[in-house]
């Protein structure tokens, strides 16, 4: 197979980038280089695109593989044909192949195998030739005894075993009527048990075409069926299905041809509809699971690329019933100030020396936002800061965070080596301060599938769902880049070329040597030679050294050219840091890009890069979209009134919607439905984890918890 072209075809690129990505990857050389600093050999793709061309053509080799493997396993047995040679060259998916491959996998004893060791497979090919014979006659000469044929019906039986399991095992057959399932096949639920109740009763008599159903219901079905509360089947006419097949074999309305067709609908209950169930099935699950995959990867993205809340001292407060609330005072760079353990839920005097604890801290460190995790007693812990808050003069807001995953890291032996002195429950609240300061810095510590921003996330195939996911969190920190002596090992190893061997050497040697003076100084670290240096110096931060292009997003390989388009346009290194090149633009374009890209030796997309990063140094992405929600009071579910509108953060986007937090213990449902006056068809065409939205109160149910909203 041709990759290359292959590859530009489903992409929409030109043959000779599809080309050049092939090349880089096969160099070792990783997807948010090539995407950043490789632009011109590939038309300035983003590291989404080439991760999707990079998956696509893993699975063209391993088809190509097998493709190879099949065609060795059928010429060992000598029953290569032209016909199998070519239909092996045109299958463009797995299962093409399996399908080709079928008639000549070994088999475990079956009633076809049985009946072709008694010798029936003469009788076969003789009914299937449906001359104008009688079936009857034909099979007394397979009459044998000793082989376990003991009358003429025994012989036929055999042979309609044999003719059944032909055409189950037909190719051609097998992929028309996949072609028939896809499109007529409805999937149908019922309860396995009407009287009791649960979760999935939406589901106790449901059907909708295989064409047609969503996938997180799919999931939902699936999740059912395994909990034992629902039995799914689908449903399509025998009759239809059974009629193609005969259009293909039965030849007449002779003995032969009736007993050709009664093998046909032996072959298509017995054996093709189980297995084509199985597939259809199958096929809706993974069509489902890359959906919901490719929902929470999108989720954890944006998720991840929140914007900081910086420069503030924070405090986080980890909340509880019966252990008290944990309370961690973190500063502006989320180092350790102080802990306590307050009991906000307790008594009124324990509510009180409560309040004077927080005050404190407030006073004492100047403590300008507050986190409070959304887990246990996180309504209770909220109406108690708002409280306080409005009973001082400190200029102090607060806001609600996801702890998902927090209780996982503050048990890990990454927490343990960061805050040796700390007891778990505290490191819990140390990690929700920081989730607030830096969102993608605290979230990368933690395995992406326990963040909580996806759907029936344990029920997906955890190995592609971890690819996936780590994907996205190698992405968001490469987009971002990492201070070199201030990033975690965990943030470290996230960067391109980085291993966790590596990432732990950094910080060693950082501790031996102080912090690193340059990007140069990286090629000291054992174990990272130049290729990693190559992949990895871009996207690190060095806000300390003397060349101001260590805190850029410049690559060093492009230094020479950066100096030169300084030059070409009258600036001195000396601007970047001063940060005196607003003009820098207006400059180069008045030169001509193209002018300066053949002095600097630079594409075009390059130059247009190092100029953005020359004109704001070190800047942070995430700084130009709309900062979080902050609160300083805080609404009970009461408290809602149908038609009010409210402020609030998207925190989790579903298929058929979105949770909005208002500033209630319980967060708020906006149906796909209300989201837009427009027709969408997806809810993340219009909405992102972090956007700031106004809603209205459709509708609260105190008893339940559950608020409706609307954006329309």
């Amino acid at each position: 197979m041709n990759y290359s072209e292959k590859l530009a075809s489903e992409f929409s690129i030109k043959p000779e980038y599809a080309q050049n990505i092939i090349n880089l990857l096969d160099e070792g050389n990783t997807i948010p280089f090539i995407a950043r600093y490789r632009k011109e050999m590939h038309g300035t793709l983003d590291d989404q695109t080439i991760r999707s061309i990079s998956e696509r053509l893993e699975y063209l080799r391993n088809l190509d593989k097998r493709r190879q493997e099949v065609y060795d396993l059928i010429d060992a047995q000598e029953k290569m044909t032209d016909e199998v040679s070519a239909a092996l060259a045109k299958a463009e998916v797995l299962a093409e192949l399996e399908d080709i491959y079928r008639p000549f996998r070994p088999k475990r004893k079956t009633r076809a195998s049985v009946a072709k060791e008694k010798g029936l497979e003469g009788l076969a090919d003789i009914i299937m030739a449906q001359d104008n014979i009688s079936p009857e006659e034909a099979a007394a000469a397979f009459v044998d005894a000793e082989k376990g044929v003991e009358t003429t019906a025994d012989a036929i039986q055999g042979a309609m075993d044999i003719i059944a399991e032909n055409i189950s095992d037909n190719a051609s057959i097998r992929k028309g009527l996949k072609k028939i399932f896809r499109s007529y096949a409805v999937l149908r639920t019922q309860a396995s048990d009407p009287e009791t109740d649960s979760v999935y009763r939406n589901y106790y008599d449901f059907s909708e075409p295989v064409s047609k159903i969503a996938g997180h219901r799919v999931l939902a079905i699936n999740r059912g069926e395994k909990e034992g509360f629902l039995k799914t089947t689908l449903d399509i006419s025998t009759e239809s299905c059974t009629a193609s097949i005969a259009k293909l074999f039965v030849k007449g309305r002779g003995e032969c041809s009736q007993l050709v067709r009664k093998s046909i609908e032996d072959s298509y209950s017995r054996l093709i509809f189980p297995s084509l169930e199985n597939e259809i099935r199958n096929e809706l699950t993974e069509k489902a699971d890359e959906q919901a995959i490719g929902l929470f990867a999108l989720n954890l993205r944006n998720l991840l690329m929140q914007p900081p809340v910086k420069g503030y001292k924070a405090i986080g407060l980890d909340p509880g019933y019966r252990t008290g609330c944990k309370l961690a005072v973190v500063d502006e760079t989320g180092r350790v100030l102080d802990t306590a353990v307050i009991y906000p839920t307790h008594s009124k005097a324990q509510i009180e020396k409560s309040k004077d604890t927080l005050k404190s801290m407030i006073h004492k460190y100047h403590a300008g936002i507050i986190a409070i995790g959304n887990g246990t007693a996180s309504k209770e812990t909220e109406m108690f800061t708002a409280e306080c808050i409005g009973e001082i003069d400190d200029k102090v807001s607060y806001m609600v965070v996801s702890e998902a995953g927090a209780s996982v890291y503050s048990a890990s032996k990454l927490a343990a080596s960061e805050m040796p002195d700390l007891d778990l429950t505290l490191r819990s609240a140390v990690s929700i301060a920081r989730r607030l300061q830096d969102p993608l810095a605290e979230l990368v510590k933690i395995e992406p599938k326990a963040i909580g921003v996806g759907q029936y996330q344990h029920d997906m195939p955890q190995k592609r769902l971890s690819e996936a996911l780590d994907g996205v969190v190698e992405d968001c920190v490469n987009t971002v880049g990492a201070d070199l002596n201030t990033a975690s090992p965990a943030l470290l190893s996230r960067v391109a070329g980085i291993t966790k061997t590596v990432s732990g050497n950094i910080v060693a040697y950082r501790e031996e040597n102080g912090s690193f003076k340059s990007r140069a100084e990286l090629k000291k670290v054992s174990k990272l030679g130049p290729k990693a240096f190559e992949q990895c110096a871009g996207f690190l931060r060095v806000p300390e050294s003397k060349n101001p292009l260590d805190n850029t997003a410049v690559h060093p390989e492009s230094y020479d050219a950066a100096k030169k388009l300084l030059d070409l346009c009258g600036f001195t290194p000396d601007d970047i840091r001063n940060n005196n090149l607003s003009g820098l633009d207006a400059k180069a374009r008045k030169i001509g890009l193209e002018n300066i890209s053949a002095q600097t030796g630079v594409g075009v997309p390059t130059l247009t890069d190092i100029i953005k990063e020359l004109a704001k140094p070190g800047r942070d992405p995430r700084d130009e979209l709309p900062p979080p929600l902050l609160r300083t009071d805080v609404l009970d579910i009461k408290d809602l009134k149908e038609g009010m509108e409210i402020m609030g953060t998207v925190r989790n986007v579903i298929d058929f919607g979105a949770f909005i937090d208002i500033g209630v213990h319980q967060d708020g449902l906006v149906h796909v439905s209300e989201i837009s006056e427009k027709r969408i068809k997806h809810p993340s065409d219009v909405l992102s984890i972090g956007d700031v939205v106004k809603v209205r109160i459709l509708s609260v149910d105190v008893e339940k918890g559950r608020i409706s909203l609307s954006m329309k």
